[in-house]
């Protein structure tokens, strides 16, 4: 009777066991789970139905706005005055107008945004500035790096804004104008805005 008393006893606290580890999640199989790839919280990719709407008088240019800590492009539209070889404060102003606007439903939900802040301007150049400047009504050092790198690449993709392959940009300041480059390393880290002196140097 004592023998029948223990091997219940053994059998409970062996089905006690195998309860708690379901509990606590413990897998009962050894057998290997594929769940497959995690999915992309941010694709910073827009669908392939979103298309930007613009009038007949604007045409579709590339902005460049953060997305997982990099630089990415999208196209906005602006007045096909301001494209091409248009007259530099136009385009400027008008490339300014759209990057610092904040993104649409479409473009935040895959994980778009914009540091560039909105009540930034862009003036004309001094007298004695060098050939291609633009004056900020902020000192281009004083901007968040992601800013500023925003700005310089969306700047470089219009060739009215390019200066010997740079981007010029001065301050309200009495600071020189610098030039600034869109590099591939700006793109993948824009908090490393790099100058044509920093890249002779390396």
């Amino acid at each position: 009777m004592r023998g029948v008393r223990r091997a219940g006893a053994g059998l409970a606290a062996v089905l006690a066991a195998v309860a708690l580890a379901s509990g606590c999640g413990i897998r009962t199989t050894s057998v290997p789970v594929d769940a497959g790839a995690a999915p992309s919280r941010v694709p910073c990719k827009l669908p392939s139905a979103d298309v930007t709407t613009r009038s007949p008088e604007s045409v579709a240019a590339p902005v460049y706005l953060v997305c997982a800590s990099q630089l990415v492009t999208v196209d906005r539209p602006v007045p096909s005055g301001a494209a091409g070889g248009a007259d530099p404060l136009v385009a400027a102003r008008a490339l300014l107008d759209q990057v610092q606007q904040a993104p649409p439903e479409t473009e935040r939900r895959a994980g778009f945004s914009t540091a560039v802040p909105a009540g930034l301007r862009v003036e004309n150049p001094r007298t004695d500035d060098p050939a291609g400047t633009l004056r900020l009504s902020s000192q281009p050092e004083d901007l968040s790096a992601e800013a500023l790198a925003q700005l310089v690449c969306t700047y470089a993709e219009n060739e009215a804004l390019v200066t010997d392959g740079s981007v010029v940009l001065g301050g309200p300041g009495t600071y020189p104008p610098r030039g600034y480059l869109c590099t591939s390393q700006t793109k993948s880290r824009p908090q490393d805005v790099t100058t044509p002196d920093v890249l002779k140097r390396d």
